[in-house]
This record gives C-alpha cells, structure tokens and sequence, in this order.
C-alpha cells in the first residue's frame, strides 16, 4: 500500500484527502449529532523483518454509529515492548497532526479528538501508562486506555495481520 493510502470496509482505498472528504460528508449529513473523532495504533511484529503499525481513524456518531478508515506500514524492528507501545502512540499523534492540518476538519479535532492506545492496568504495558498518556496530554490531546482504547485494541488490531494472497489450487474431484 503507497504512503497516506487508507482502507475503509465502506469506501475501499482512498487517499488522504479521500477520507477527509468522507469524515466532512458523514459529517454533514447530519450535523445536529454529537461526534467523536477517534486515533488509535496498534502493532503487530513481522517474522524479525519489522512491524506492522495499523492506524485507524474512526468517526464516530454518539448513538448512532459511525466509520473507520485504517492504514498499515511496515516499520523498522521494534524489539521490545516499550518500542512498540512509543512507535504506536507517536503513529497516533502525528496521524491527529495531520488530521488537525485539515482546515476543513479543524472544529471538529479541536473539541472531539481522543487518542486511543493499547496500554492497560491488567498487562504488561501498565508501567507505562502514566509516560505514554503523558506523552499524548503533551501534545494536546485526550488519551484513553484500555478497556475504552476500542480504536486501537480493537479497530486497529482486526487488521495488524496482512492478508495473504491466496492462490487457487486444482481439486480433483473422485466420482462414486
């Protein structure tokens, strides 16, 4: 997938402005609603060649749905925990950044924006709670931690793994 190309389970491949023209529609349609704008990163190691950073975007309609967009890269080796966790929340930060650069979306990130990240009191990222939501709040922006970081643990996450290309194989077929 080339830079700044997004998928939608909606809309298929898009590109950056794409999915701002989506977000500004899904908008309009009904501006009465309330919304939340939501970052959030997850990761997953790849085989010792580097790891796959998926960022999704997700609008959502308080009450009445919503829609996602997510991108993945593959990113130099990660190799521990702390990396990966640091390497997701920056990916989330600097996707808000250019989401904030959109003049047409800037009403909507100033007062809705929330990043999501996959750290949590029950695991082995709870160290580093205070430091990364620390790192978001510097920033700017509303951090949330599992279990209300459903755009990073769980959007996010349901596509970390690629989808390998599948080849047809002949079945050969016994009559009785």
């Amino acid at each position: 997938m080339p830079p700044h190309t997004f998928q939608s389970p909606t809309f298929g491949q898009l590109s950056e402005s794409q999915v701002v023209n989506h977000i500004q529609a899904f908008v309009t349609a009904q501006r009465e609603r309330a919304y939340r704008l939501i970052v959030g990163t997850d990761s997953l190691p790849s085989n010792g060649h580097g790891s796959y950073l998926v960022t999704a975007i997700v609008l959502h309609r308080v009450g009445r749905g919503g829609i996602y967009f997510w991108q993945r890269q593959l990113v130099k080796r990660l190799p521990t925990l702390r990396d990966r966790m640091y390497a997701e929340a920056l990916a989330s930060i600097s996707m808000a950044q250019r989401l904030e650069q959109q003049a047409s979306l800037q009403p909507l990130v100033r007062s809705n924006l929330e990043i999501h990240v996959d750290v949590g009191e029950a695991g082995p990222t709870r160290e580093m709670i205070q430091e990364i939501v620390g790192m978001i709040v510097a920033h700017g922006y509303l951090a949330k931690i599992k279990p209300d970081s459903f755009a990073a643990s769980k959007v996010a996450d349901r596509h970390t793994i690629p989808v390998p290309h599948l080849a047809f194989a002949s079945v050969a077929v016994r009559q009785s």
